[in-house]
């Protein structure tokens, strides 16, 4: 029964930390741009293999005669 006295105090501050946290994240802005960070990842315009393979025919071009 006396870890009722300790549990009780330590989870309601937990919850007011977590609260907290949650209302300074939605005063600091957050969450604003929700749908920009899922068309982020979807549409990747760094394209490392096409770059790469450019730059070889390029290079192909450039040596043959």
């Amino acid at each position: 029964m006396t870890i009722l006295a300790f549990l009780i105090p330590v989870t309601l501050s937990m919850g007011a930390i977590g609260l907290g946290v949650f209302f300074w994240s939605l005063r600091s802005n957050q969450y604003d741009d929700l749908s920009g960070d899922a068309e982020r990842i979807l549409f990747d315009d760094d394209h490392p293999l096409l770059a790469a393979s450019a730059r070889l025919s390029n290079t192909t071009k450039e040596t043959a005669p």
